[in-house]
């Protein structure tokens, strides 16, 4: 769904965006305590609950007592989409600004970024389980890229948007055409008819030396595996019929160590190689953004440094 409102209505918003490791949250939360801002997660698997390890969904001491919402808050049984996740986040984020707080968008999902800082519709084309095991045999037996090919055939724009590895995001975009007859990217054509509902400042959190990122990646996971990622995997792979939550990182890779296939450092290696991966696309996506303030934190000593100058571009003149 999209939000038609009147420009002297527009929601003043924040938002964190960036790639995984990045700090996201650590900026996030010290906006909200200077400004009086909640943080509303911007994240399509920290949503669900179960799956924190993985997720690196935020603890109480990292919230420091700032609510958050949007975190692990729904069974990783349950089908969400983006569409989903802009018709709660609207109504949320307005809750927030009538009680006087600033919302403040925090999470890597592009995505869901875009989709509600930009004010996009979605068809409410509902699933077709049929189609979809259908597509999921094509995806398991073809490959993502021929997939993806197929996707390109009628929407060579979300195509062009999408990786291989990300079999939910293709399977669905091929059900919405199928089922609907009218491809995402058209969709949000149409949508743009109605200009967000925000007056949005949005920094962007990255490294300037792309090592350094993906050390820190390398390094979350090993911290992740010493948490109890493999005993949260096992759980969540064996009681839980998930739906989307299947395509999050650090669960599915360790499928092979828990069948005894290969060494657990095996599948430590993967959940980083594939990490970075993600990483990377995430910076691609938000590059394609406008109106993004990059940050860079190897240019700043220190956190209340970059929280500084964060605050000073959430805090400008629109």
């Amino acid at each position: 769904m999209s939000v038609s409102i009147n420009q002297s209505d527009k929601i003043n918003l924040a938002a964190v965006v960036g790639p995984t490791a990045s700090g996201k949250t650590a900026l996030a939360v010290s906006l909200a305590l200077s400004l009086c801002g909640e943080v509303v997660s911007c994240d399509s698997m920290q949503i669900y609950s179960g799956m924190e390890i993985a997720t690196a969904a935020p603890t109480m001491e990292e919230m420091r007592g700032v609510p958050h919402h949007f975190v692990s808050c729904f069974p990783a049984s349950e089908r969400f989409s983006v569409a989903k996740y802009c018709s709660l986040a609207h109504g949320r984020i307005r809750e927030i600004s009538e009680r006087g707080k600033l919302p403040i968008l925090c999470g890597g999902t592009g995505l869901y970024y875009s989709s509600l800082t930009e004010n996009l519709s979605f068809a409410e084309v509902p699933a077709d389980d049929a189609l979809r095991r259908e597509l999921k045999a094509q995806y398991s037996e073809l490959g993502g890229e021929y997939l993806l090919a197929k996707l390109g055939e009628f929407d060579s724009e979300t195509a062009a948007l999408l990786h291989p590895n990300q079999e939910d995001k293709i399977i669905r975009a091929i059900e919405i055409y199928t089922l609907g007859g009218i491809t995402i990217s058209e969709q949000k054509r149409r949508s743009r008819e109605n200009p967000p509902p925000y007056r949005v400042r949005t920094v962007g959190l990255t490294y300037r030396n792309r090592a350094t990122l993906y050390e820190r990646i390398n390094r979350r996971v090993d911290l992740m595996i010493e948490q109890g990622l493999v005993k949260e995997a096992e759980q969540m792979l064996k009681n839980c019929d998930m739906t989307t939550a299947a395509g999050a990182i650090g669960h599915k890779e360790l499928i092979p160590y828990l069948r005894g296939e290969i060494p657990l450092s095996a599948a430590a290696d993967k959940i980083k190689m594939e990490s970075r991966r993600y990483a990377k696309r995430q910076l691609t996506w938000f590059r394609r953004r406008e109106n993004i303030h990059w940050l860079y934190r190897e240019d700043f000593s220190s956190d209340e440094q970059l929280s500084e100058a964060a605050r000073e571009i959430i805090t400008a003149p629109l």
